[in-house]
């Protein structure tokens, strides 16, 4: 399903455009598949992993930094429900994914019918990136709100951190208010981002056993 996901997007890029890729395997038959139909396409990325894979496929990969918009961008998450609202959690590169998707001018999300919901579920917590200073005033908080918990580390005993030195905070809401909580969220001192992409993708394709469709405020068939 994922290969059939990456055939559906490679069908929206067009020659001549500016790219953002995500992480995930299907972006990953992505890029193969943009090597194979020698598209002429620049890429900017969050992934290390993505970053890689397209230089050795040769493709043109750009600095983020140096990019003020991007075309089209793709990618995946843990969630999106049927008004485009996507939460993206357990990379723990969602701040960087979500300037690449706030520069795009279609950012779309690629998923299997399971990631798909009514609205958010948040199986998967909301996460935070926090500078270490705030732990304990932003934990505090968030207290009235939901419960949160520091992410430690698979690797070590400690907090996982950012290539910033920043920490990861997952964060499960008890009220889903997606306006009012992205804007509480986003003006709480310490907190550099969320993982909640409100109002910012533009559509979703999605893959099922038996039929493939996309969100673009509403299903239409792809």
């Amino acid at each position: 399903m994922k290969k059939r996901c990456a055939a559906l997007a490679l069908k929206k890029i067009r020659s001549g455009m500016v790219l953002g890729l995500g992480g995930g395997s299907t972006i990953g038959y992505l890029v193969d598949m943009i090597k194979e139909t020698k598209l002429d396409v620049q890429i900017v990325t969050p992934s290390e992993k993505t970053k890689q894979h397209c230089i050795n496929s040769g493709l043109t990969v750009l600095d983020t930094a140096y990019v003020s918009q991007v075309d089209l961008a793709f990618d995946g998450c843990d969630e999106v429900d049927e008004e485009l609202i996507v939460l993206k959690s357990m990379g723990g590169i969602h701040t960087e994914e979500k300037i690449i998707a706030q520069m795009a001018k279609e950012y779309i999300v690629l998923v299997d019918e399971s990631k798909v919901s009514k609205t958010l579920s948040f199986k998967v917590p909301l996460t935070l990136e926090v500078v270490k200073e705030a732990i304990g005033s932003v934990i505090e908080s968030l207290k009235p709100l939901g419960t949160s918990a520091l992410r430690m580390s698979q690797t070590s005993d400690s907090y996982t951190y950012t290539s910033r030195g920043t920490v990861l905070i997952d964060f499960i809401p008890q009220t889903i208010e997606f306006a009012r909580l992205n804007q509480r969220l986003l003006m709480t001192p310490g907190i550099v981002d969320t993982s909640l992409f409100y109002k910012i993708a533009t559509g979703a394709i999605v893959v099922t056993e038996t039929t493939d469709y996309e969100l673009t405020g509403g299903k239409s068939n792809v």
